[in-house]
């Protein structure tokens, strides 16, 4: 188990390239220490010095004289595993290896050799290729950057050492304070997953910022964050998720390879894992603020008051888009908002307290709004007119905010002219805004998460009804003879084991066999070509419907003369007949692909030939839960059709959750699929179910 509290309440630092040369990393680090206030004892280490900013230098690690709790590594890269062997002797129980020129210069084996060090010795490491860490608690600045954060609540991880910096000082500037500070680099053993578990039992820590530029093993991810965003002491976990458009370079034949592009899997992640999302670093901040600085409490319905009508619609715009509500006054809340505004005031909400508002009038509006038990968030717009009184206004918000549990976020409009009522309630500890938008989507944002944070236990899909070991004979046999593809037929054997709901089928070699499978099923089929090489059967001629077993002989015939002239390279190993699925169903498409660091992505979305036209898609992580499964189905744009529109019935969502659960568990079963496609799924009415009409398997 990982020291942490090494990390964060060491009562002893080594510092290990330490230097007498300043604005050096080993220098800064060392000053960072003596003159911001740390009260542990400090052992820079330096063979040619002996002194530095009056505290006594050690000449190598093994003369340090006492216990090493951290070690703070600035060499270069290639004595730092035989240096910290050393750290170890001297009890050395986490470190902060600032040196780079590792895995990021390429240098892998260099940073596994250090990782195996740590590990054999029971050494928490951070880094290698990071700024540092700081506790403000404790004025420990054990990093290169220069300021030491104030003293807060929001706990901050950042995989980019450069961004660290300017957070500190922007934070600085709106008196945001921090509770533990560190930059991770390159991840080696300390990642974001075991920090945000530490600072879950943190008591000083009430949100979790993150800057990540990629995270690995969604199932940990999913398993570690709900643990902490929801049970008795819930705590926001906000990420910032750099390179938004690299994913998905590579062109993957599947239709759902071609949709995952982008940043899908990293959605589906931070839905399944109740991660809030921040898509830039002001946004990064003004969750932080929201979430610092007011109580965990359920926001649906909002107050607006405002001195300006332009920006009051502007926020009812954004309270309604982010699914919040104009809360409804009582009646004697709008008689005393009648009593004390004036007549030309807007009395409903949002309050209008005209743009002549003193701070007297701000108060009182506040105060009634605040009273009413309709009301469970309020947000406070002020444009800067000639006779706004800024810091009054400010100082009596701040007032009714020491005295209510109901979250509050104010956007004061403007810069220069407004900056000095600004820093105010920031002083004061209330959240604000540049603008009223990111307020309204903030204080959403705050009401979500309380809702997450009350949700139970997410019921897992478990069927005993499938059979595992069919499907594994299958892929076994396949990979002995170097198969990766199964086309429709091979792949509707591996969806009968797993007992996805499928239609009388067979599959034919020659016109005899083609006439006696017709013969068994009887009624109306469906032929396609049999083909590894043909991807798109119905563009080569390779698909017939309404076929009977008296026509099947001249069928037969015809597919396979015109699916040879279209695609004569092709091999053609003969025919799947199936029954004809009934003509009142909706096709949806099921698929998966293998992302490389997050694992087995599930996409749902309308189907057939429409996933190409409109990608009307969603995407989960297996495994996904029940909860994970609806989510899916309720969200993307169509979701309506399966309620029953303009009078037709409803359609058999049930089913439909029922197979995105058998696919998480056939993924998670067979870890080696890489890509799947289930298109159509056809879906019938409330209780007839569903049908796989077609589908691909691809493994590694």
């Amino acid at each position: 188990m990982r020291n942490l509290d090494a990390l964060f309440y060491p009562e002893s630092i080594a510092i290990i390239g330490a230097s007498t040369k300043e604005k050096t990393v080993g220098n800064d680090v060392v000053k960072n220490l003596v003159k911001q206030g740390y009260k542990g004892k400090i052992y820079p280490v330096n063979p040619n010095a002996d002194e530095l900013y009056g505290v006594k230098v050690y000449h190598d690690v093994s003369e340090v004289e006492g216990e090493i709790d951290l070690a703070v590594v600035a060499i270069p890269a290639q004595f730092v595993p035989s240096v910290m062997e050393v750290a170890a002797t001297k009890g050395a129980k986490a470190c902060i290896v600032i040196s780079a020129g590792f895995k990021e210069a390429g240098n892998t084996e260099l940073e596994e050799e250090l990782k195996k060090v740590c590990q054999k010795h029971g050494i928490a490491l951070v880094g290698p290729n990071c700024l540092g860490a700081i506790n403000p608690e404790i004025s420990m600045n054990a990093s290169f950057a220069a300021q030491m954060p104030n003293e807060g609540s929001v706990a901050f991880i950042s995989q980019s050492g450069a961004l660290c910096t300017s957070v500190i000082d922007y934070a600085k500037d709106m008196n945001l304070g921090f509770s533990k500070f560190v930059s991770i680099g390159n991840k080696a053993d300390v990642d974001e997953l075991a920090l945000i578990s530490y600072l879950a039992q943190d008591p000083k820590t009430r949100a979790v910022m993150v800057y990540a530029e990629q995270l690995t093993d969604s199932k940990a991810v999913i398993t570690t964050i709900k643990e902490v965003t929801r049970g008795e002491n819930p705590k926001p976990v906000i990420i910032l998720k750099s390179g938004r458009t690299s994913a998905g370079a590579s062109a993957i034949a599947s239709h759902t390879g071609s949709l995952a592009g982008g940043d899908a899997a990293y959605e589906a992640l931070f839905k399944q894992a109740g991660i809030i999302r921040a898509n830039s670093v002001s946004q990064l901040f003004e969750y932080a603020q929201v979430f610092a600085k007011n109580d965990l409490s359920e926001v649906k319905k909002v107050a607006i008051i405002t001195n300006a009508g332009g920006p009051g619609v502007l926020t009812t715009d954004e309270v309604v888009s982010n699914n919040l509500e104009l809360a409804k006054f009582e009646s004697k809340t709008e008689e005393a908002l009648k009593a004390v505004l004036p007549p030309a005031a807007n009395t409903h909400n949002p309050i209008d307290v005209l743009g002549d508002a003193r701070a007297d009038r701000y108060e009182q509006a506040l105060k009634l709004a605040e009273k009413d038990p309709n009301v469970e968030g309020i947000i406070v717009v002020l444009t800067p007119q000639s006779m706004t009184e800024m810091e009054e206004t400010a100082k009596a918000i701040a007032e009714v905010k020491r005295g209510t549990k109901k979250p509050i976020v104010v956007s004061f409009m403007g810069r220069e002219t407004v900056d000095s009522g600004v820093r105010l309630l920031q002083n004061e500890g209330v959240a604000t805004t540049a603008f009223p938008e990111p307020a309204a989507k903030a204080l959403a944002t705050l009401g979500q998460f309380v809702s997450w944070s009350k949700k139970g236990e997410d019921e897992a899909f478990s069927f005993s009804d499938v059979d595992k070991e069919a499907v594994a004979s299958i892929f076994a046999n396949a990979k002995a003879r170097g198969q990766k593809s199964f086309p429709e037929a091979e792949a509707m054997a591996i969806f009968r084991a797993y007992n996805f709901p499928l239609l009388k089928s067979g599959q034919a070699a020659t016109k005899e066999e083609a006439i006696r499978i017709a013969q068994e099923i009887g009624g109306k089929l469906a032929m396609k070509i049999v083909s590894p090489d043909i991807l798109h059967k119905s563009d080569v001629g390779g698909v017939m419907l309404n076929i009977t077993s008296e026509t099947i002989a001249q069928k037969f015939d015809e597919m396979m003369s015109t699916v040879s002239t279209n695609k004569p390279e092709a091999k053609l190993e003969g025919v799947l007949l199936m029954e004809m699925a009934p003509e009142n169903g909706t096709e949806v498409i099921l698929g998966a692909n293998k992302d490389a660091s997050l694992g087995h992505m599930i996409m749902f979305g309308l189907g057939g030939i429409y996933v190409e036209v409109f990608k009307d898609v969603t995407f989960g992580l297996a495994p996904i839960t029940k909860d994970d499964a609806w989510r899916m189905v309720s969200e993307i744009r169509s979701s309506k059709i399966f309620d029953g529109v303009r009078g037709q019935s409803a359609l058999d969502k049930e089913a439909i959750v029922e197979c995105l659960g058998r696919l998480s568990q056939l993924l998670t079963d067979f870890p080696e699929i890489v890509e799947l496609d289930i298109n159509p799924l056809m879906v019938f009415t409330q209780g007839n179910g569903v049908r796989v009409l077609d589908g691909r398997i691809v493994i590694e």
